[in-house]
């Protein structure tokens, strides 16, 4: 057995922790005092024990390393251990067995690889030592390893890991700074120490609070105690902070957003607290402008919606000082006028006013020495805006200690042009210094110059009103005017308890004589008529001119015993008597008259009204000269129930059909819609015109069948469209005021796009404005319901249902179709025009689609497009066509732009 003499003590350590030693290989077989076997030493320890020869063939080797590779003894002893355990990548180790054998200090120590017998390869750490025989010649090594794998690999780990953590600090983009429990910062990042304008040097030891979080934003001192930072490593609360500031090393501040956590150590006791913190100046800056600029287009959107509806001068002042204070939270809001007879400027409105600054602002204006200096004369002067974005010391501003005083730190004064005269001016005050900068003074720009629009139009259209409610032709009131009037009429009887009369007549032979003696012979016939009735009744405020040859007569109050009908035959023997001289000739005119009672034949004007020309009609059917309503007058009725059995066969018989009328791009002139026109195909006389059976349709509730046939219709061709190959494009159809109001109709529009899942981009529902406005909070819940389906919602008709579009911005609706009415009072003067495009403008800001309707001209489609209208439909293009017509027309060409010549009308 091989024996080591131990010739130096174990008694030091080499880099390992290992003992090292040197020996002397004696052969032999005896054991005696001070000789020991390698099994003997290190026998039992996790220590690999190695002996080779010098030609690198294993001599010995302990358990450990046949337990740590997995080989039996038999297989390793006299096994080359560089072939054997040492991995093929590893070139260089035997180079440094021999500079062990060499006796080189360098190679005493190393560490390499070794392979297990599974493939697997564990990191050794060596002492490697000579073995000398007893006449001291080197016949070989001594090596002792020690398996440091799982020690390497966490070392790596906690290396990664720290250098991990550092990148990340660094690379985060904030500050980072962490302290200890007394307040000291104990590490940080550059990012922070950039931001404060420190060293990271200089900060590390400093006094976290005292050096950067002393004071508050206006500079008064800010209490430790009051530190969320500090309160973090009290109670081990996480907090967010976003409205305090640090303070850098030169002595400035800037806005802070910083969220700051507890430190605990391994027993997670608190010992300190780790702050996240960025500099957010810019974000505030720009929330700052985002909320200067929302504010502006807050009022600019509420005063353009109050262009639209408003009617007189005094409202848009009062309502435009209201909106500018309520809606764009400006602290005073002021309107002046020039008053050229006087020579002076007058605030004529204002809103959020302090009183006395009012009256200073008056006083000042009234005054010839200070009003040349003020902002207001020098605005109407000069034509511009004049701004003070710091009214309290900047020296145009003459009030500025009043202002000051009212909370008031920024002003802007902007002139009112119209027909290219000032005329007065906008004033605007702010309570925050620095707010009236270029993109908001060119949006109130904009805002001046609609508000003069608005005047100028006011002005016409005051001019006008008269016109509006009076027939030119006669003077007497038309129907708007004379409707309104019968019904106050009609709330004084109910209330006195009194009848009234209304009575309706018509010229008999007017049209012959308009024919045969001329348009001027006509009208002057009808003076005649609106000359005589007054004279008659007394009061012309009693009569209007309802249409052509169409008058009417209102006796207010019936007093008891009066006979209606003598009255009515009476005035009409003396109208047939009369003499009315046209072209120098004398002719007697009669007329036919439909008389209906208060409160007999209708609780309200609209009835009465309604029952007067349902009499009126049945004189002129059945000859008689006058006739009382009566509910015996039947024959409509009847006709009505005829029509309506009618309508409900056809239902059953599938006489109902859609027509497709398209709707065009103006930009590109490719068609970009269609609207599903229901149509009834009646067997007896052909198509018949939905003006006709559509109301019955909702007066018998059956519209709610022949509206889900309609639905399921347009979404059939839809799909049949889309699998044929032709582009498709998304149809628009009609939804009736008790469809929308039925609590089932959600669910209809749910089964019918149910068929397929690209049945609801291929579906639009128009819905008229008058129906919406019915119930907003309704509408709005439903036509929510029915975007999130993926179905586009069009307002029908928009103009017509008396909305604002402060209304408009709250609607989930995707597009709004204008009334057939704006496109054509369009081209008929500037005003028409003006509104057409403010009404575009409006509808854009809230980004809404607009669809104009009706267009039947190339001017109406030419302004239309210079307007920035998106889209059109009308006989321009094309009348609504059967589907199969539609397919092939437009969508067949659909690549292709439009040509309106090549179109069949």
């Amino acid at each position: 057995m091989t024996k080591i003499v131990r010739n130096t003590p174990a008694s030091s350590s080499g880099s390992a922790g290992n003992p090292s030693f040197v020996g002397t290989l004696i052969p032999g077989s005896e054991r005696s005092s001070g000789h020991v076997d390698f099994s003997d030493l290190f026998g039992d320890a996790k220590i690999i024990c190695v002996t080779l020869d010098t030609g690198a063939r294993v001599t010995y080797c302990n358990d450990y390393l046949l337990h740590l590779t997995g080989w039996e003894r038999s297989d390793v002893i006299g096994q080359d251990w560089f072939e054997f355990f040492i991995p093929p990548k590893i070139h260089d180790l035997r180079q440094l067995f021999a500079s062990i054998l060499s006796e080189e200090p360098l190679a005493r120590h190393h560490e390499n690889e070794i392979l297990t017998r599974s493939g697997e390869q564990r990191l050794i750490r060596w002492k490697n030592s000579l073995l000398r025989s007893t006449a001291g010649e080197v016949i070989g090594t001594a090596s002792i390893g020690e398996d440091i794998t799982e020690r390497k690999q966490t070392e790596q780990a906690l290396v990664q890991l720290r250098r991990r953590s550092e990148l990340i600090l660094e690379s985060v983009g904030e500050g980072i700074h962490g302290i200890d429990k007394d307040g000291r910062i104990i590490f940080e990042n550059s990012v922070a120490a950039k931001l404060l304008g420190y060293t990271v040097e200089e900060l590390r030891g400093k006094l976290a609070h005292d050096t950067m979080h002393h004071s508050r934003r206006d500079g008064t001192p800010f209490p430790v105690e009051h530190c969320a930072i500090h309160a973090a490593k009290r109670d081990g609360v996480v907090r967010t902070v976003e409205d305090e500031v640090f303070w850098r090393k030169d002595g400035s501040s800037f806005p802070v957003e910083y969220t700051t956590a507890p430190i605990r150590n391994e027993r997670n006791e608190i010992t300190g607290a780790v702050v996240a913190f960025r500099d957010v100046t810019e974000r505030k800056e720009s929330e700052n402008k985002i909320g200067r600029l929302n504010r502006v287009y807050a009022v600019l959107s509420g005063i353009n919606t109050l262009i639209v509806r408003v009617r007189n001068r005094d409202e848009l002042f009062k309502e435009a000082c209201r909106i500018a204070v309520e809606q764009g939270g400006f602290r005073m809001s002021l309107i002046c006028i020039a008053d050229r007879g006087a020579m002076k400027i007058v605030p004529v409105a204002s809103a959020g006013k302090d009183a006395e600054l009012l009256t200073a602002i008056e006083t000042l204006l009234l005054s010839s020495e200070g009003a040349p200096n003020t902002m207001v004369v020098r605005a109407m002067m000069e034509r511009r805006a004049i701004v003070s974005n710091d009214s309290q010391s900047d020296p145009q501003v003459l009030l500025g200690e009043r202002y000051t005083k009212s909370g008031v730190r920024s002003v802007a004064v902007l002139p009112l042009i119209a027909s290219n005269e000032p005329v007065g001016v906008l004033a605007l005050y702010a309570g925050e210094i620095e707010f009236f900068h270029e993109e908001e003074i060119k949006l109130l720009t904009d805002l001046t110059n609609n508000i003069s629009f608005a005047l100028d139009h006011i002005e016409k259209e005051e001019k006008l009103n008269y016109l509006a409610y009076y027939d030119v032709l006669t003077g007497l009131a038309n129907r708007s005017l004379f409707l309104e009037r019968v019904a106050q009429y009609a709330r004084g009887a109910a209330n006195s308890e009194h009848k009234l009369a209304l009575i309706l007549f018509d010229l008999e032979r007017f049209k012959n004589i308009n024919d045969s003696l001329g348009v001027p012979a006509g009208d002057a016939l009808l003076r005649q008529v609106a000359e005589w009735l007054t004279r008659v009744v007394g009061d012309a405020n009693l009569l209007a001119r309802l249409g052509s040859d169409h008058f009417a007569v209102v006796l207010p109050e019936l007093t008891q015993g009066q006979d209606v009908r003598q009255l009515v035959e009476t005035a009409m023997d003396d109208f047939l008597d009369h003499p009315f001289r046209l072209n120098d000739a004398v002719f007697r005119i009669d007329a036919k008259a439909g008389i209906a009672l208060f409160p007999d034949h209708g609780p309200n004007a609209q009835t009465l009204f309604k029952n007067a020309e349902a009499a009126l009609k049945n004189a002129k059917a059945t000859g008689e000269r006058y006739l009382f309503y009566t509910q015996k007058m039947s024959a409509s009725v009847a006709g009505k129930l005829t029509l309506e059995n009618k309508l409900r066969r056809a239902l059953d018989n599938e006489e109902f059909v859609l027509h497709y009328q398209p709707k065009v791009n103006l930009l590109s002139g490719k068609l970009a819609g269609a609207e599903a026109l229901l149509r009834w195909n009646d067997p007896e006389t052909g198509l018949v015109a939905p003006g006709r059976f559509i109301p019955v349709l909702e007066e018998t509730g059956l519209i709610h069948d022949v509206g889900r046939w309609a639905m399921r219709k347009a979404i059939e061709d839809y799909l049949r469209w889309r699998d044929a190959g032709p582009a498709t494009v998304r149809i628009a159809v009609n939804v009736s005021p008790l469809q929308l109001r039925n609590r089932s109709f959600l669910a209809e529009i749910e089964r019918a796009t149910n068929v397929d899942a690209q049945a609801a981009a291929g579906l639009e529902l128009e819905i008229t404005e008058g129906v919406i406005m019915g119930d907003v909070k309704h509408s709005i819940s439903i036509l929510q319901a029915i975007r999130e389906m993926g179905i586009t919602v069009a307002i029908d008709d928009f103009g017509t249902g008396f909305s604002s579009l402060s209304y408009l911005a709250k609607l989930p609706v995707d597009t709004v179709k204008v009334d057939r009415s704006f496109v054509v009072d369009m081209t008929a003067g500037p005003s028409g025009l003006s509104l057409m495009s403010t009404i575009i403008s409006l509808a854009h800001s809230l980004n809404l689609k607009v669809v104009a309707e009706g267009v039947e001209t190339d001017e109406q489609s030419r302004l239309l497009r210079l307007l920035g209208c998106d889209e059109m439909q009308g006989f321009l293009f094309s009348k609504p066509v059967p589907s199969e017509i539609f397919e092939s027309r437009f969508l067949a060409l659909e690549s292709a732009a439009f040509d309106p010549r090549v179109l069949t009308r």
